[in-house]
């Protein structure tokens, strides 16, 4: 009964059964292997225990599992959940500011990743408004300090939630009946980062409480981080005179969490949990830019065969298209997620009922965003300057070195706040669910249970956008406003340092009114609702599941009504043909969704399996909202300028997968796998592209309505065939090796992209894992390496779609236990400062910007180093 199984810490058992110290809720042990109240339990910790808990949630998974488990309260194998996540066979990591932000699974988008936390769905937002809003978790907002473990489905079954096509990761969080009472832990950790040249402090703590009857207690944890992101660039912005932007971007991060769960043993048969988990991270920013520009006719050495100039020298100050132009963006940001959930488990004679009702929401974007600009030096400072993008990754080569904010140009009438981009852009993502889920235990020889449920959910998703009206133009003194010297770019050229808060007091002070932006309103509201049944059988040697879910989605978007006679009083410019009243698309779709799977121990250490599943994924809620969302309009980059209207009556993406593989165990740690996988996507969300468009909106840099205008559609799929091996192994004398390997060679439509490249956003065909350790009494060392090939990036706005190139990581991790109680720690990540490198992949002449075409450097990021140390007290 469920009391009794509470009674227990279940910390570590024997190879036989699931660990749950790290994966506390992994339900699929075989059921002849609980945990009696009798057997006494060894607290054993560190990496090999962590190692043991994984091989085990895999080995009596009945679909196919991997996990990550922490080692102990508050270690988890890596300083980011992200990275710890991309040690997985199969998943791959999206580090675009400087963190495990998403994750992909096989190959396929991680926009087709799902993550639930504790089973259930978790609502997420982002903070930077030149980035689509999607259904991809933000691993940045969670601390690592706080997650037991996660599990990684790669195949599907009836009583998942649905809506992974590359898999589904769950996050599970740590409940207080399973560990002793008054566990207490707490940790201070310094981080340097050789990007910021600063030492941020973090500090966690976690409390856990139980009765002397063991069935009732709390759990109450917090985290905290003050940290700097650096991140150090050159962007190309050809379009413009054949300027390159050296750029030096600069984030406050201040993150906290808390985590609380308050656990009933009502009897022997039924239990209350109750669950809350708030996560918020401020993340103020500025992109600091300096616009180096190329006479690209007079000046060009090295053309590309569609004549973008590639290689180019200003020869002499006459020749110069431009001085130099320096911009700042601050945005105030900001972002949260709340998850509200609450519990009842009763275990009859012969079945079990779970019945699950939260509500989980999120608010973040932009507080507010504001422009600074000035021109700066002269032509002759830019005598000699070269620009090669003829590589991955560009070169600037500038004699003069940088400019201090004196050589600002006092003549210039247009210097200072600049009107167009000043903005305030919040969004909001909420969900309340419930679910039912009942099994039953049956007699049969072949079918031990039939597990069956409901699950209904409330989906909303909302974005604005407000603009001012200004006074005067207040031509400022650009010396009270950038001060000091930093380095931006990947050759370190000198940029003057801004003020931000100067920035945002003399803007506000300009500020008239605020006017709701109407061409950036829209939202999405779905009501989803999702009926399964799923058998569980074993045999002699074998066992398995076969189900099918039932999906019903309603959905719809609203947005202001379009009106070509209407024109905005306010002056705001995307009001323009636009009226006042709101209006609601609308769409539907439902599917069956079958699913098996089959475990067959071909002996007592080899386990062979294979799975067949069909699976969705729900379309982004950027590509549902149905209003006609403006990008680049008044920014200094020319050539972005595009209209996108979503649709919500899209199909999800769905996919066919099936998986066959062969598991070895032997020794108590070790293993070695491989499976073959294949997904073919039949449904897929595209984009139709009219270039040149006229939409009735004249750009005030440009001058001109001309407009790329894109329209979202269901488009024809594609395939995803692969493999991943892995083996992991303990020497001995305290030594071992983790290593995987994964191959996915994915195909898709060509046309699905402005890019025109067939291939999954996202989707690296090869990934390797590689991990040492050593572990020994109370020192241990991990160092682990990380690589991923090429991937194709896809984002709407500023960035748009290019190529990543090939990415490695060099990480260590050490600790050493002065006693029981005390542990210091030190962690280094990206070691070797691995560069980001994206270039232009399109084939001209693919719908995208010049500088994202036939192997033109795009963009290049200096990598980031991070150093830290920490002491952990646990008693």
């Amino acid at each position: 009964m469920l009391a009794n199984n509470f009674k227990k810490s279940l910390i570590a058992v024997n190879i036989g059964i699931i660990l749950t110290a790290g994966v506390s809720t992994v339900s699929y042990a075989n059921e002849g292997t609980k945990v009696q109240e009798d057997v006494e339990v060894i607290e054993v910790r560190g990496i090999r225990r962590s190692l043991k808990e994984s091989i085990n949630a895999k080995r009596f998974a009945t679909s196919v599992v991997d996990a990550v488990s922490a080692e102990d309260i508050g270690k988890f194998p890596d300083s980011d959940v992200g990275e710890a996540l991309g040690r997985i066979p199969g998943v791959a990591v999206n580090r675009q500011f400087g963190q495990g932000q998403q994750v992909s699974i096989r190959g396929a988008s991680n926009q087709l990743t799902l993550t639930t936390l504790n089973g259930q769905s978790v609502a997420s937002t982002g903070w930077y408004d030149q980035q689509a809003i999607d259904r991809s978790f933000n691993y940045s907002l969670l601390p690592p300090q706080m997650i037991s473990g996660i599990e990684v489905y790669k195949s599907s079954q009836a009583d998942i939630v649905e809506g992974g096509v590359g898999g589904t990761v769950n996050v599970i969080t740590r409940k207080p009946l399973d560990l002793d009472a008054n566990t207490a832990f707490f940790s201070v950790e310094g981080e340097y980062s050789s990007e910021s040249d600063k030492t941020d402090p973090s500090l966690s703590g976690l409390y856990s409480w139980k009765n002397a009857d063991e069935n009732f207690g709390v759990l109450a944890a917090v985290a905290f981080e003050d940290s700097t992101y650096v991140r150090r660039g050159n962007e190309a912005s050809y379009a413009w005179a054949g300027a390159e932007s050296v750029n030096y971007f600069e984030q406050a991060r201040e993150r906290t969490s808390i985590d609380f769960t308050a656990q009933y043993a009502i009897d022997d048969s039924s239990e209350l949990v109750f669950h809350y988990m708030g996560l918020e991270l401020k993340a103020d920013n500025h992109n600091n830019s300096l616009f180096l520009f190329v006479d690209t006719e007079n000046n060009c050495e090295q053309r590309l065969a569609s004549g973008v100039c590639t290689v180019r020298t200003n020869k002499t100050a006459d020749s110069a298209a431009n001085p130099t132009f320096l911009q700042t963006f601050a945005r105030f940001a900001s972002m949260e997620s709340e998850v509200v959930d609450l519990a009842y488990n009763f275990e009859g004679e012969g079945y079990k009922v779970e019945a699950r009702l939260g509500n989980t929401s999120a608010e973040g974007g932009t507080d507010l965003t504001i422009n600074h600009a000035s021109w700066i030096g002269t032509k002759a400072d830019v005598t000699g300057l070269t620009v090669d993008n003829s590589g991955k990754a560009s070169h600037v080569d500038l004699p003069k070195g940088g400019w201090n904010i004196s050589e600002y140009d006092k003549e210039w009438a247009g210097i200072g706040l600049q009107n167009w981009a000043s903005q305030i852009a919040p969004n909001k993502d909420e969900e309340t669910y419930f679910q039912l889920d009942v099994t039953f235990d049956l007699d049969g020889d072949l079918v031990t249970s039939v597990k069956t449920g409901v699950r209904w959910t409330d989906h909303t998703v909302e974005k604005k956008s407000y603009r001012p009206t200004h006074g005067d133009h207040n031509k400022i003194d650009a010396t009270q406003y950038w001060t000091g010297k930093d380095a931006a770019g990947t050759q370190d050229i000198g940029i003057p340092t801004p003020d931000i808060n100067a920035m945002r007091a003399n803007a506000e002070a300009t500020f008239g009114t605020w006017y709701e932006d109407r061409a950036g309103f829209s939202t999405v509201d779905e009501e989803n609702l999702a009926l399964y049944v799923m058998a569980n059988y074993s045999g002699e040697n074998y066992r398995g599941n076969f189900g099918v879910r039932y999906i019903s989605t309603d959905a719809s978007s609203s947005y202001y009504m379009p009106d070509p006679e209407f024109v905005d009083p306010n002056g705001i410019a995307q009001n323009n043909g636009l009226s006042s009243n709101i209006v609601k698309d609308t769409g539907d779709y439902s599917e069956f969704l079958p699913s098996f799977n089959f475990a067959y121990d071909v002996n007592e250490d080899t386990i062979a399996r294979f799975s067949l599943a069909q699976v969705i994924s729900r379309p982004n809620y950027d590509d549902m909202f149905a209003a006609s969302a403006i990008s680049g309009y008044g920014d200094t980059q020319r050539g972005n300028e595009s209209v996108t209207k979503g649709n919500p009556n899209l199909q999800p993406y769905k996919a066919t997968q099936s998986d066959l593989g062969i598991e070895h165990y032997y020794g108590d740690a070790s293993m070695i796998a491989l499976t073959l996988f294949y997904k073919d996507v039949s449904n897929f969300t595209t984009t139709d592209t009219l270039l040149n468009q006229s939409v009735g909106i004249t750009d005030p840099v440009t001058g001109v309505d001309s407009w790329q205008v894109n329209t979202r559609v269901d488009g024809t799929g594609g395939d995803i065939l692969g493999f991943e091996f892995q083996s992991q192994h303990e020497l001995g004398y305290g030594f071992g090796t983790l290593f995987n390997f994964t191959y996915a060679d994915g195909s898709v439509e060509a046309s699905n992209f402005a890019d025109a490249i067939g291939v999954f956003s996202d989707s690296s065909k090869t990934t390797i894992n590689a991990v040492a350790y050593y572990e020994q009494d109370e020192l241990s060392v991990r160092f682990a390496y990380n690589w991923r090939s090429e991937y194709m990036i896809r984002e709407t706005g500023f960035y748009g779609n290019r190529r990543h190139d090939d990415y490695g990581t060099l990480d260590l991790t050490a600790s050493y236990n002065i006693n029981d109680n005390l542990t210091i720690r030190f962690a280094g990540t990206n070691l070797t400062g691995e560069d980001s490198v994206q270039f232009g992949d399109a084939v001209s002449p693919a719908g995208t910007k010049p500088s994202l075409r036939d192997g033109y450097a795009a963009w290049s990021y200096s990598g980031d180093t991070r150093y830290s140390v920490g002491i952990d007290y646990r008693f």
